[in-house]
């Protein structure tokens, strides 16, 4: 497991917030599992309440967490976002910021929330296997990053590493830890007996 700082775009400021820590495992059959930790003075943020699991766009409008996951040595990438309201949403690109299309609602994410007075740990879980451009590869490339919007709704934005400029997430420079993938597995299925009922 690796746990990952976040820093705040040099542009914008959040002092509610003390500190953004993202502990990052990668478990079989290639599951990434992230859990975003966000430490200060919850009650002057803006958290969106929970609601029923679903798609939904534009989630970077308020309070939400991100990853982004794509092959090393490769220009495209897989975007996506989890809400504490427990909406999600998921799109690939085929390079920086292009070819953007919707994923495959199999790919959804499973996102768990923990609010304290000064705490709240967002668990998200994402089954990297149906993701083709990850196929027969052993190492990919992940950035992540937070949008955090407070009581005066104003937003800061979050990340590993910020290019120069204004804030931008999809930039190169935020694929900042490499994540050690185990190859899909090619055995073939035990052999049945004859005294075997399995269907």
């Amino acid at each position: 497991m690796q746990s990952i700082p976040l820093t705040c775009h040099p542009t914008t400021r959040c002092d509610a917030v003390r500190s953004i820590q993202v502990e990052v495992r990668t478990t079989e059959p290639r599951t990434l599992a992230l859990r975003y930790v966000l430490e200060g003075d919850i009650a002057r943020l803006l958290i969106p309440a929970e609601s029923a699991p679903r798609r939904a766009d534009k989630l970077w409008q308020h309070t939400c967490f991100e990853a982004f996951v794509g092959a090393m040595g490769t220009a495209g990438y897989s975007e996506f976002n989890f809400s504490p309201s427990t909406q999600w949403a998921a799109y690939r690109f085929t390079a920086y910021r292009e070819g953007m299309a919707a994923l495959d609602a199999a790919q959804f994410p499973r996102i768990s929330l923990r609010r304290d007075a000064d705490r709240l740990t967002l668990d998200a879980s994402i089954d990297l296997g149906p993701l083709q451009l990850l196929n027969d590869i052993r190492d990919a490339r992940l950035a992540l990053s937070t949008v955090i919007e407070d009581a005066d709704r104003i937003l800061s934005y979050w990340a590993i590493a910020h290019p120069p400029g204004k804030p931008d997430f999809h930039h190169a420079a935020g694929f900042a830890v490499t994540l050690a993938l185990a190859r899909p597995s090619t055995q073939p299925s035990p052999a049945r007996g004859e005294g075997d009922k399995r269907k």
